[in-house]
């Protein structure tokens, strides 16, 4: 990049008028003779020629980013380059400071399509999370998904067929139900167009190609009649809004349940319990069970009670308490001895003292999983159950998730997790 006394004017727009533009940029339209404009706004820019300004004017439409580098680098003398919003925000500021020297380059950023779509829609957005999918895959599209933001606003792309990896995603990451989904055509211009759409039915097909999407939490009240007999799916459990997917994912849930061979009666504790989906969910398959559920994490208990409105199901106690000081300072002998126990989201001292006293009391035919991340702890937590006379197996759970992106299909894994079962 070499420095040069020319400038760059880099002007954001967000309508077609060339009256909305401050007084300080309609004076540079009418002083500056060349003017670079994407070509999906050539005529309506260009007409400005003809109503507005008083000297003829030079205008070149862009249609790829390689041609308007070389456009620019031709021009001796200042240059006007139209742009959409803040040129510096998912725009062609970027590509600009990677080819020009700063000096040469001046930014008037206007509202982004963000602000006034958030705006439209009367919804605060300094919480919002916003990714561009416009020329580019949906990696990051896919990992905001995943945190389950409140609100999630996304620059799409009409030549990659967005709106359906989109759809593709949410329903591949089984969020279909959790955003509202809506659709904002041409914001800002005279043909704004803001719409929520039915993800369970087909898109329109007037859609225009000047469109963003911004997903927004629902406020769906859930029904326990319409879940399924097993394998619930992750969005239907409430979880800490801090640490959305700080819960035991479906994959793994179904495998703990399997294992733990649930009998129609008897006691089970889920220890570390977080937002209570392995012990609800083994109540909805067995509700004579009597669930015990214990996490030491602040607003644990709230999350539980809520989930189990929403499966319709009723623990017998939760306890919002660190599990070392029950074991240490309660008397266990008021407690219902466990039948099955799952022993999760502690370390691997806090396991081994879990194992230690609990296995004892229990007798044959009952059984404890432990979920584990950490390899390094298997070999100490086996050997401790089969002291306490379980026979042991370990099985390693891997699964990936096949998500859409413009090219086709990807498989996006999921976190590896050990399940050591021990049946006495």
């Amino acid at each position: 990049m070499t420095d040069k006394n020319r400038k760059i004017y880099v002007i954001g727009i967000n309508s077609f008028k060339f009256e909305d533009l401050p007084f300080k940029l309609q004076a540079l339209f009418k002083e500056i003779i060349n003017i670079a404009v994407p070509y999906i706004y050539f005529e309506e820019i260009k007409s400005w020629s003809e109503k507005n300004l008083l000297r003829n004017k030079s205008f070149f439409a862009s249609k790829t980013n390689e041609e308007l580098i070389n456009w620019l680098k031709a021009q001796k003398s200042d240059v006007i380059l139209i742009s959409r919003g803040d040129p510096l925000w998912f725009g062609i500021g970027r590509i600009l400071l990677e080819n020009f020297s700063k000096d040469e380059l001046s930014f008037y950023p206007t509202n982004t399509c963000m602000q006034m779509a958030f705006s439209a829609l009367k919804i605060p957005w300094h919480d919002a999370i916003n990714v561009s999918i416009h020329g580019r895959d949906s990696t990051k599209l896919v990992e905001a998904l995943k945190t389950k933001p409140s609100n999630l606003a996304i620059i799409t792309d009409s030549n990659n067929k967005s709106l359906e990896i989109i759809k593709r995603n949410l329903l591949e990451l089984g969020l279909i139900d959790f955003y509202d989904f809506w659709l904002c055509e041409e914001i800002g211009f005279a043909n704004e167009n803001i719409r929520k759409l039915n993800l369970k039915e087909s898109f329109p097909s007037d859609i225009s190609s000047l469109n963003i999407v911004v997903l927004t939490k629902t406020k769906n009240n859930y029904s326990n009649n319409n879940l399924p007999l097993f394998g619930i799916s992750d969005h239907i459990f409430k979880t800490f809004d801090d640490r959305p997917n700080l819960f035991t994912k479906r994959e793994v849930r179904i495998q703990i349940l399997a294992d733990l061979e649930l009998p129609q009666n008897g006691v089970i504790w889920d220890i570390g319990a977080g937002c209570g989906s392995i012990g609800l969910e083994a109540l909805k398959l067995r509700p004579n069970l009597d669930l015990f559920c214990i996490d030491k994490r602040i607003g644990s208990k709230a999350l539980i009670l809520e989930n189990s409105k929403r499966l319709g199901v009723k623990p017998k106690f939760i306890f919002e308490k660190d599990i070392n000081n029950i074991l240490n300072k309660t008397d266990l002998s008021s407690f219902e001895k466990p039948n099955r126990l799952v022993i999760g989201g502690c370390d691997k001292k806090t396991k081994l003292i879990i194992i230690n006293k609990i296995a004892q009391s229990m007798i044959i035919g009952d059984i404890i999983v432990v979920p584990i991340i950490d390899i390094q702890a298997i070999e100490e937590l086996k050997e401790e159950l089969e002291n306490n006379d379980f026979k042991t197996n370990l099985n390693l759970i891997q699964t990936y998730k096949s998500l859409t992106i413009a090219q086709g299909m990807r498989l996006e894994p999921n976190n590896p997790v050990f399940l050591l079962k021990g049946k006495k």
